[in-house]
């Protein structure tokens, strides 16, 4: 399953940054996880690194983002804002989602089409 993940809010770059590594250092992601560049607008150089794109191939990295996600999130100090599209749609704040709520969040939009 491919999984797509932007992130808006505080410093967008080093948050991004941030996030990406915490997600590459989580073992069972190891080698899942690919930076995706937006295409340049007219008034810019280079395209902004906007997406980080995962593919998750059993309910095993499933369960290491939902982890890595949420342990993440908990450690942030701006207001930052991930957006996870995977079989679904889920935006989830640093400020207003609390650790309980995101895990289910998480699970409902990972699942693959077909669990029901």
């Amino acid at each position: 399953m491919q999984t797509q993940i932007q992130l808006t809010g505080g410093d967008e770059t080093a948050e991004f940054a941030a996030l990406w590594q915490w997600l590459t250092s989580e073992r069972a992601l190891a080698g899942t996880v690919k930076v995706v560049r937006r295409p340049a607008a007219e008034d810019e150089l280079g395209g902004a690194l906007d997406t980080l794109v995962l593919a998750l191939s059993s309910a095993g990295a499933v369960a290491a983002l939902s982890r890595a996600l949420t342990t993440w999130l908990a450690t942030r100090r701006a207001d930052v804002t991930i957006t996870v599209k995977a079989s679904g749609e889920v935006k989830l704040d640093a400020r207003r989602v609390k650790d309980q709520d995101i895990a289910p969040l998480l699970r409902q939009v990972l699942r693959a089409p077909d669990e029901s």
